[in-house]
């Protein structure tokens, strides 16, 4: 497995961004392979020092966060981290499984604590259960101002602005419309019907061939950057997800 480092996004849920911090790359990388499979924006760093520099620019929601570190001691970095972010949450992850381990974790800021050997659906669980506690203040600051975002892929509705990894995308007013849509339902499937009577309205009586059309001027547009975001379910309609994706080619 490989570990790419991709820009900074931010958070509708399935989209907050999670900093992996383990010098094991192994582990780092099914870390990241597998919190990107449900949806999250992952980075990863292998020491103290990258985790600064990487956390500084990307500003992550969450660390998921090992205790020995080769540089920096996992509980120091921890207050280092978060000393001025707020809202961040902290899982810790281990080999140190000692009671008072935990203790001193819990006690400097961190919300969760899981020893290795660990399931990856436990420390998704767990980051899922942190988020929800702490993603809601983020979401409403970007909500009040007119922010709608999904991994890297960002639309202001006061500048009239869509981005993704930080490029400006020059959108038509339509497919401005239908971006904001599926962001508004990031992680569901929307269906053509659906999507004809959000952005072009009840009363349009045209084919829903449109819907296909305009599909794929936003994936010409948006999918030139990776990962991939906008899918097709056949016979069913589209998502806005990350991760290993249910397309078909038959239905653009």
């Amino acid at each position: 497995m490989t570990n790419e480092n991709t820009a900074p996004s931010s958070a509708a849920h399935g989209g907050e961004r999670l900093l992996v911090v383990d010098d094991e790359a192994d582990i780092a990388d099914l870390l990241v392979t597998g919190l990107r499979f449900v949806g999250f924006d992952v980075r990863a760093a292998h020491t103290g020092a990258q985790a600064l520099a990487v956390a500084a620019d990307f500003r992550p929601h969450l660390l998921v966060l090992d205790v020995m570190l080769p540089d920096i001691d996992g509980f120091e970095l921890c207050r280092q981290l978060t000393r001025n972010a707020e809202q961040t949450g902290v899982v810790f992850l281990t080999a140190r499984d000692r009671t008072a381990d935990a203790i001193t974790g819990l006690a400097i800021g961190g919300d969760d604590y899981i020893s290795k050997p660990f399931s990856l659906d436990e420390v998704v669980a767990r980051v899922r259960a942190v988020l929800r506690r702490i993603v809601p203040a983020n979401s409403v600051v970007a909500a009040e101002r007119g922010v709608l975002r999904f991994a890297d892929l960002e639309l202001d509705e006061d500048l009239h602005e869509v981005r993704r990894s930080n490029n400006v995308i020059e959108l038509s007013p339509t497919e401005f419309a239908l971006v904001r849509y599926l962001l508004k339902n990031s992680g569901r499937v929307v269906s053509k019907a659906q999507i004809l009577a959000h952005v072009w309205s009840y009363d349009y009586h045209g084919g829903d061939t449109i819907v296909e059309s305009y599909i794929s001027f936003l994936r010409k547009k948006i999918d030139r950057f990776d990962p991939p975001l906008i899918h097709t379910l056949r016979g069913i309609g589209y998502s806005l997800r990350v991760g290993r994706a249910a397309v078909s080619e038959g239905m653009r």
